[in-house]
């Protein structure tokens, strides 16, 4: 039998560099995976018959189920009827309540002179 030949330096900096790699691969799929389920936190409401004609189907709200997002949806004209996973059939109607979004705070202070 053969004894194993350790391998050379060079090798072994190419064995490292191979592992940190996959290793830096594997963190960032981690990273991409568990920030898109939370991103993705958007719903839909299911339409009843009697909704508008925009919301025949669904609306759509941003962030987690709570009263604000049904009342939006019911403003668009949503009879709602229940809660589901947004579709993406092309044959649906889905409307979108809208967003509020915080008002921006503007800083409006002088300028130093210099």
């Amino acid at each position: 039998m053969s004894a194993r030949r350790p391998h050379s330096k060079a090798a072994q900096g190419v064995i490292v560099m191979r592992t940190i790699r996959f290793l830096l691969a594997s963190l960032a799929l981690l990273a991409v995976v568990a920030t898109s389920r939370t991103a993705s936190a958007d719903g839909c409401y299911i339409c009843e018959r009697g909704s508008s004609s925009a919301c025949r189907d669904y609306c759509r709200y941003s962030g987690a189920e709570s009263y604000e997002n049904r009342h939006r949806c019911e403003a668009r004209g949503c009879r709602i009827g229940g809660t589901a996973s947004c579709p993406g059939a092309a044959n649906l109607r889905v409307c979108l309540a809208p967003v509020q979004r915080a008002p921006l705070a503007v800083c409006d202070h002088d300028r130093p002179n210099g």
